[in-house]
């Protein structure tokens, strides 16, 4: 009795727990229970219809994107690859012969010297274009009378398709009835008779000579002449202030500001120079890529191999080596410009 009293008194009960403490013990709740409770109550509350709405206005207005890019980038790619494992010719017929398309390409000598061709016609062509177009932007950025007007003649001959001015530059080339062998004739009193887009030694001179006036070569003279006018002038009356020379400006000063310009610029140069060789040389030298295939870009190849030799198979296969080296390049480029470009912020 005395032992109850003094629990009483205490305020503990029988069992050992005080009373009127009004605590509840906590129970432990595994983490993928209380995953599932807050996902529950997520779903309870009320949607919000505002919200709800411009979700899918946004998603509405990137729909026609959406279905061009899968109906016309997407879906041709992966066809492209699954014809390439097949022996498809020009009529429909094929058959699936897995890698043999690869291993025939890499057993080919015509394959390789296309790869060197390619290579060697995109890095230069890159290179050339892109210096020539900022050395028109400087050019035009100066302030002088019927600036417009000389923007203007620069850039018309961007404006004319490709394939024209491929073969007006076949008759400036041409070796009887070319304009530039009369004008060389008129000039030096005899008979010039050079096939400039035939010979080994003058192809490549004619050839990378036509892409200064292509509309890549245009296009980057606007964008490099835009970027030009954000370079601050503070910059430039400081090095007038030191001394600095028009070269110490422009590699100290224009160069690392307009360098964001330079990797885009590179990068829409490698992609039309990949994709926009066959519009130029098809016509300025065939498919065959004449003299002894030094101009024979893949995608000359590839016209060859599908619509001469009916090898749809064949050409599909080499179409996937032209993604991979347009893929390569784009890496490669994206890859040195983190050490090369000068970003502000």
């Amino acid at each position: 009795m005395a032992i109850k009293a003094a629990r009483h008194r205490s305020g503990r009960r029988p069992d050992g727990k005080r009373k009127g403490s009004g605590r509840k013990e906590r129970s432990f709740v595994p983490l993928s229970e209380r995953i599932v409770n807050a996902m529950k109550n997520e779903k309870r509350k009320p949607i919000n219809k505002k919200k709800l709405t411009n979700h899918l206005t946004a998603y509405a207005f990137c729909a026609p994107w959406f279905i061009g890019f899968i109906c016309f980038t997407l879906f041709p790619i992966v066809f492209m690859f699954a014809v390439s494992l097949t022996n498809r010719k020009l009529n429909g017929i094929s058959n699936f012969v897995g890698f043999a398309n690869y291993v025939n390409m890499v057993q080919s000598p015509t394959f390789w010297n296309s790869i060197k061709v390619t290579l060697f016609f995109t890095v230069v062509m890159m290179v050339v274009t892109t210096i020539w177009a900022v050395i028109l932007a400087m050019l035009l950025n100066y302030k002088q009378k019927l600036n417009g007007i000389f923007q203007f003649c620069y850039f018309l001959p961007s404006v004319i398709p490709t394939v024209a001015l491929a073969y007006t530059f076949r008759t400036i080339f041409g070796k009887e009835a070319g304009l530039l062998n009369a004008i060389i004739s008129q000039l030096t009193a005899k008979n010039v008779m050079v096939n400039w887009l035939y010979d080994k030694r003058t192809i490549y001179l004619a050839v990378f000579f036509i892409t200064l006036f292509t509309y890549n070569t245009g296009q980057m003279m606007l964008i490099f002449r835009s970027g030009l006018n954000d370079v601050p002038r503070e910059l430039y009356e400081a090095c007038d202030i030191d001394g600095a020379s028009p070269f110490r400006k422009f590699f100290g000063i224009t160069l690392p500001m307009i360098s964001p310009i330079v990797l885009f610029n590179a990068v829409m140069g490698c992609i039309s120079a990949l994709n926009g060789s066959f519009a130029l040389l098809y016509p300025l030298t065939g498919e065959s890529g004449d003299p002894n295939g030094m101009t024979q870009v893949l995608s000359l190849l590839i016209y060859k191999e599908a619509f001469s030799n009916m090898k749809v198979g064949y050409a599909c296969a080499l179409s996937v080596v032209l993604f991979l080296i347009a893929c390569g390049f784009g890496i490669g480029i994206f890859a040195v410009s983190k050490k090369l470009v000068y970003y502000e912020n």
